[in-house]
């Protein structure tokens, strides 16, 4: 194996091993609801892990009466809730996050009026707080839901993994295109089945079959590099499809977690899988630059004249071991995950 082979083993093996987790980096949650004419009910969840949560507070202005009294750990978050009594409402009003610019996570705020309609902001370490409006904006609505989109699927180890084992199982740019368009096509059905209420399906078992889908498309490369080529070399785009469906559901309950503007489900839907899609062909584009590089230079030293989908000798096997080695460790850990 070249030096350039080995460098990217190691960045992929860097990239995945401390995500034991694959969707550690959530965002917080803040949910405001004007329940009556200066009454609002307060929901916020913080990231946590264990009984360990995030040192992250909501700050409502001076004005405002009431405070959570307790919260409780559910899932991976820590959730309090509370009614405040703000005279003279919150329009015009600063809310913000305290502690949030000393960590990296993001926190999307909801307030939803009388009316039904809602302001949705995304808050980041350099913009901890933001201003309520009196009228709601579809543009910032949709902004906020597109970079949550690419955010997901860029910190989604397991799905960059996924599409990254089904770039080995392509041999052309044609396939490639088919491929990538089947896996969009799948997801973007679950994705909004799963979010508009129209199929239910359990989070836990979804996020474990996905650590398979990976272990095996691993597997599938290995044999293809064998000599042994089986139905996901031969069609990869079919393969995608059916655990295109799969990963769907995975991107639902991730949506779900952040939750969506009552009045802006479509909106927000559509934005959300724009961005995940934009931040899959980031990561595609990038591999495949980094694989087109190192096939140059791979090329240069007279070791290999092979494109850079069939570099089997010199990155598809170790890769493929690589991939499926992390998969297998989070089937494992999510299905203990199954049982409290």
């Amino acid at each position: 194996m070249t030096c350039g082979w080995r460098l990217l083993l190691v960045l992929l093996l860097a990239l995945a091993a401390p995500a034991s987790h694959a969707h550690e980096v959530r965002p917080g949650y803040l949910q405001v609801q004007e329940v009556s004419t200066d009454v609002y009910d307060v929901l916020w969840k913080v990231p946590a892990r264990g009984e360990y949560r995030l040192s992250l507070y909501v700050r409502l202005p001076d004005s405002c009466q009431g405070k959570p009294s307790h919260g409780t750990f559910v899932a991976d978050a820590f959730v309090e809730r509370w009614q405040a009594k703000c005279p003279g409402g919150l329009v015009g009003k600063t809310l913000g996050i305290d502690g949030l610019s000393a960590t990296r996570t993001d926190v999307l705020a909801r307030v939803e009026r009388l009316d039904g309609t809602t302001q949705t902001v995304r808050l980041t370490p350099e913009r901890v707080s933001f201003e309520v409006t009196a009228a709601p904006g579809g543009l910032e609505v949709a902004r906020t839901y597109l970079v949550l989109g690419v955010e997901h699927i860029l910190l989604g180890i397991d799905h960059l993994l996924f599409v990254l084992g089904l770039l080995f199982l392509v041999g052309s740019w044609k396939r490639l295109v088919a491929t990538v368009t089947a896996f969009t096509v799948a997801h973007s059905i679950t994705l909004a089945a799963a979010t508009l209420g129209l199929v239910h399906v359990a989070q836990a078992p979804v996020e474990a079959t996905i650590a398979l889908s990976i272990m095996f498309v691993a597997a599938e490369i290995i044999h293809g590099a064998h000599g042994e080529p089986r139905l996901a070399t031969r069609a990869p785009w079919l393969v995608a499809f059916v655990f295109g469906l799969l990963h769907g559901f995975g991107f639902a309950g991730a949506l779900r977690e952040i939750g969506l503007p009552q009045k802006d489900v479509p909106l927000a839907l559509l934005f959300f899988n724009v961005g995940v899609e934009a931040g899959q062909l980031l990561f595609i584009a990038a591999v495949v630059a980094v694989f087109s590089v190192l096939t140059w230079l791979v090329r240069a030293r007279g070791d290999d004249d092979r494109g850079p989908w069939r570099s089997e000798t010199l990155i598809r096997t170790p890769v493929a071991y690589a991939i499926g080695s992390i998969a297998a460790f989070w089937t494992v850990q999510r299905v203990i995950g199954f049982w409290p």
